[in-house]
């Protein structure tokens, strides 16, 4: 009987261990069976931020970035994105980079085609953004009225100039070019920053004298009778960047995934295009309402090239910062980490 009585004092002893909960805890308190499917309030991590389901993108209707209106024709963004709650793309137009840096700054889009020099000017306007990916290195043509004669960059003196506003890559360019040869861009020559359109109208009715411009309104212009390229853009600057991918700072740190496949679509639409250029041709076309054979014309004369690699155009792209810090354009130059983010591009693909 003793015997009995002491074993059944054993199990009465170890049963209040449980009910007192004197099972293994961690550091918050909770039993490790608890911990196990729930974690402790403290521990547990923060469920992800819902994703968009717009992506709003803004572009331009050059055709430096058809990666864009390819990959929009072919339905891959939809189909891509979808995975990641995307239900609808949303673009928006714009006729030149400023206006869309604007946009981006005050929140309206969450990725954006534009020139890289732009982007300069929006982040140190405070613009939360990187460049994720580039889209495409020169491409655009200094075009000449047919009466004027041309030899040299001093034949420009005294004339007026049409090109996309301050800030831009090819307002930078030109300033840059102009004064490496011996002319003053602010004394010299009247440049005039104006829209595409704008620009192919000021030199039809001779209202200027030249345009420096992306194709395809080199193209379109000599198409006319209106003009013929004297200078390309590669000649005043070998392989500078162009046009970019820029996304938000908001999209890049809440869902980093949506920014990866972002850039792989535009990886495959960018390769794509170089081994359909006449596809390309007709996409941008249809879409801009630019006759076809302007389009094969322009694709055919440009010194243009569609890339991917951010790393390509890194070098140019901080150069930009250096000389709009030296016109005046910025208050200070930004460095590579403070423009890029290449990690996007580097990572590996599935």
């Amino acid at each position: 009987m003793k015997k009995t009585g002491i074993l059944i004092l054993i199990v009465l002893l170890i049963s209040a261990a449980f009910v007192s909960g004197c099972v293994s805890e961690d550091e918050n308190g909770v039993g490790d069976s608890e911990a196990g499917d729930h974690g402790s309030e403290e521990g547990a991590e923060a469920a992800p931020a819902p994703g968009p389901e717009t992506l709003r993108v803004g572009y331009q209707p050059s055709t430096h970035q058809i990666a864009y209106m390819t990959a929009k024709d072919k339905g891959w963004w939809e189909k891509d994105l979808a995975p990641f709650g995307i239900k609808k793309i949303e673009d928006h137009e714009f006729p030149t980079g400023t206006p869309e840096m604007q946009a981006m700054l005050t929140d309206q889009l969450d990725i954006a085609y534009v020139g890289a020099a732009p982007v300069i000017t929006a982040l140190s306007q405070g613009l939360d953004a990187k460049i994720v990916a580039a889209v495409q290195i020169q491409g655009s043509n200094l075009v000449l009225r047919p009466e004027f004669e041309y030899s040299s960059p001093e034949d420009l003196k005294g004339l007026k100039i049409a090109t996309f506003p301050t800030g831009t890559i090819q307002d930078t360019l030109l300033r840059t070019w102009l004064s490496e040869n011996g002319l003053d861009p602010d004394k010299d020559v009247d440049i005039r920053g104006m829209g595409p359109g704008e620009a192919i109208s000021a030199i039809s009715s001779k209202s200027v004298d030249a345009a420096f411009l992306p194709h395809p309104a080199p193209a379109i212009i000599e198409s006319e009778g209106n003009g013929r390229s004297i200078v390309a853009s590669g000649e005043m600057q070998a392989n500078h960047a162009c046009c970019v991918l820029v996304a938000s700072g908001e999209l890049i740190r809440e869902h980093p995934e949506i920014v990866e496949q972002i850039v792989k679509t535009h990886i495959r639409a960018t390769e794509y295009n170089k081994e359909n250029p006449d596809e390309a041709a007709r996409i941008f076309a249809n879409r801009t309402g630019w006759e076809v054979e302007k389009v094969e014309k322009s694709l055919a004369d440009w010194d243009g090239a569609w890339i991917a690699d951010p790393e390509f155009i890194a070098n140019s792209t901080v150069q930009y910062a250096q000389v709009q810090y030296e016109l005046g354009y910025i208050q200070k130059p930004l460095t590579k980490e403070e423009i890029f983010d290449t990690s996007f591009y580097e990572a590996p693909v599935e």
